[in-house]
């Protein structure tokens, strides 16, 4: 059998975030970054077993994933009570379906927040289809909007 020498472990690596540009789904990268980290210790332990490179690889990538999944992933794009408040809190929007007091309707921002441009919104008070109204709270995935009073300059 021919022997694994580190650049392979680098190569390897650099091979599977290169295939995450082709099959985005954010999941070969981190086989890819633990590739790279194994291929790096490698380097400066060669007398590291090839077995236990590849359970460091296993270990390094299965850490990584998890790392994603439940800590970096949940911290940056959603709280634990749903949409991200500092995210929505503040902006203006435009009322593309009816708003009324217990009713679901729709805004739209000018520019797409967390990767949509229209969302599912609350009101207390009946707002038509048109007016301009401004997020005051995040309830789950809901956003809590009021109407705008006066139109500013």
């Amino acid at each position: 059998m021919t022997e694994i020498l580190w650049w392979h472990w680098i190569v390897l690596g650099i091979f599977l975030m290169l295939a995450e540009l082709a099959i985005p789904a954010f999941f070969l990268l981190w086989f890819g970054a633990a590739a790279v980290v194994v291929g790096a210790v490698v380097a400066v332990l060669p007398t590291f077993p090839f077995s236990f490179q590849v359970i460091a690889w296993t270990v390094g990538s299965v850490v990584l994933i998890w790392f994603w999944f439940k800590v970096f992933k949940r911290g940056v794009y959603r709280t634990r009570a749903g949409l991200s408040r500092g995210t929505f809190v503040g902006e203006i929007g435009l009322v593309i379906r009816e708003l009324r007091p217990y009713d679901k309707g729709q805004i739209r921002f000018q520019k797409p927040m967390l990767g949509g441009e229209t969302w599912e919104a609350i009101a207390e008070e009946e707002i038509p289809v048109g007016e301009r109204v401004k997020v005051l709270d995040v309830e789950g995935n809901l956003l809590k909007v009021a109407k705008i009073q006066g139109r500013g300059p």
